[in-house]
């Protein structure tokens, strides 16, 4: 029966050891998640060799290249959170076509977005602080990512499908695979080889185009060979409307709440960019190093959303609370670890980029004073994929939302404006900290069943209700 519920390649959450569902989950996605951000983590570091300016200008279009990522991201939470309740359920043939249509959901935003991003590259740039000097790098790069995003977003709702009925590794295999390909075409296209010229910047966004279309025929044959959740039959209009708002009802809100840390990171980079080139260089390494060091948070996630979703869709709450207990202990033991271990050894990895003194000073201070934050972040995200799995993304766009306008942006533009560039980046652990307990406290009480509410309410009489 289980089996069949969650296709062919899946598997049902609501039943067996919650840790060890936690770790089959995430431990896959480790690896996939490493994967997609060796993509950046490459091109960062093959185009360092070209120069400073080089390397300021695709550290321009991190933000934005991580807008259009976390866009993906949110329809593809939207996705898992509906196909993960509606495989909690036992509806199989649901199943299938949420995730159809959800393709071509996907593939019509991504459509409206490149044609946005095509036409506004020049003045969206400009408005972030990009010269003379990187401003024809971006638009040399960004003409080129641009024609790849539907590369970048379809695979991104196929991958969620999949980990939805329980698979994470073959979305896995996907994302290493797509990622090595691009690491080996990286050098070839941006220094050039035999008959192939050295495009510099402009050749890391063709290796990066190539190797995301592999990705998508990769997902593509996986979903309908190996999972069997793809509909050919075309679906009547009604069905493919009543998809699309299953989906946006929770896409739309997890897409926002992914787009608010990319475009903060696009405003706190105008702030960088206050103290000159070398420091946005060095404001993107240390953004990249600090990527990789979130992966086992942001996997737990991942991991957190289809076991959630299930659980919740076979009303199995007490599972749920006990999955956040444990991630909570996780994000706390991970942090830790990796705060005191940034802390020293900061130097030597940024040294590996081979930037500029005045580069690797920056991103030294930011890799001295974030990570101590790591902790309540991967909190704060954890509860977050709760909240979405369970289909009340609001809540977790408001606890994103705060954290970001509320405090980081504010406090990183007083900061660099009254202090100084290290003042920038404790905003950053700042808002964290905060929110990340915030966040906890929330997802406690969205866990306690009503009736316990209920009688405490009644202990406390009519005068404190």
């Amino acid at each position: 029966m289980s089996a069949v519920v969650a296709g062919r390649g899946g598997v049902r959450l609501d039943e067996g050891g919650i840790a060890g569902h936690l770790v089959a989950l995430s431990l896959p996605m480790v690896w996939g998640i490493l994967a997609m951000i060796a993509y950046n983590v490459a091109d960062t570091f093959f185009v360092a060799r070209l120069g400073t300016a080089p390397l300021a200008a695709l550290s321009f279009t991190f933000p934005v290249v991580m807008t259009i990522f976390s866009l993906a991201l949110g329809l593809g939470i939207g996705t898992a959170s509906v196909i993960s309740r509606t495989v909690g359920r036992g509806d199989h043939e649901a199943v299938r076509r949420l995730t159809t249509d959800s393709l071509w959901l996907s593939m019509a935003v991504v459509l409206v977005f490149m044609i946005a991003g095509l036409a506004t590259i020049e003045p969206l740039f400009g408005l972030l602080g990009a010269g003379e000097q990187t401003l024809p790098l971006i638009i040399d790069y960004m003409q080129i990512w641009y024609l790849g995003a539907p590369f970048v977003i379809v695979p991104m709702i196929a991958n969620n499908a999949m980990r939805a009925c329980g698979n994470a590794r073959l979305p896995s295999y996907i994302m290493i695979g797509s990622a090595a390909l691009n690491f080996v075409l990286d050098p070839l296209f941006i220094f050039g080889l035999g008959p192939v010229p050295g495009l510099g910047i402009q050749g890391a966004a063709i290796a990066s185009l190539i190797a995301r279309f592999a990705g998508l025929v990769l997902a593509l044959l996986a979903l309908h060979y190996r999972m069997g959740l793809i509909v050919w039959a075309w679906p009547r209009w009604s069905q493919l409307l009543e998809s699309a708002r299953q989906v946006a009802l929770i896409a739309l809100p997890a897409a926002a709440t992914n787009m608010v840390n990319p475009i903060a990171v696009a405003v706190v980079t105008a702030v960088v960019a206050w103290y000159g080139p070398e420091a946005v260089a060095g404001f993107g390494v240390a953004t990249r190093i600090e990527a990789i060091s979130v992966v086992p948070l942001l996997a737990l996630t991942a991991g957190l959303g289809p076991f959630i979703g299930q659980n919740w869709g076979a009303e199995r709450a007490d599972r749920v609370r006990a999955a956040l207990r444990i991630a909570a202990l996780f994000c706390l033991v991970w942090g830790a670890a990796v705060a005191v271990l940034l802390w020293w050894s900061a130097p030597a990895i940024v040294g590996l980029f081979g930037a500029g003194q005045a580069t690797a000073d920056t991103a030294i201070v930011y890799l001295r004073l974030v990570p101590a934050s790591f902790a309540a972040y991967g909190v704060l995200i954890c509860v977050n994929a709760a909240f979405n799995a369970m289909g009340r993304p609001v809540v977790a766009t408001g606890l994103m939302l705060g954290r970001t306008f509320a405090l980081f942006v504010p406090l990183a533009a007083l900061g660099g404006w009254l202090v100084g560039l290290w003042a920038v980046f404790a905003a950053a652990g700042l808002a964290n900290v905060l929110l990340g307990l915030v966040a906890y406290g929330l997802g406690q009480r969205a866990l306690v069943p009503e009736g316990r509410i209920a009688a405490a309410r009644l202990a406390l009489g009519p005068a404190r209700r």
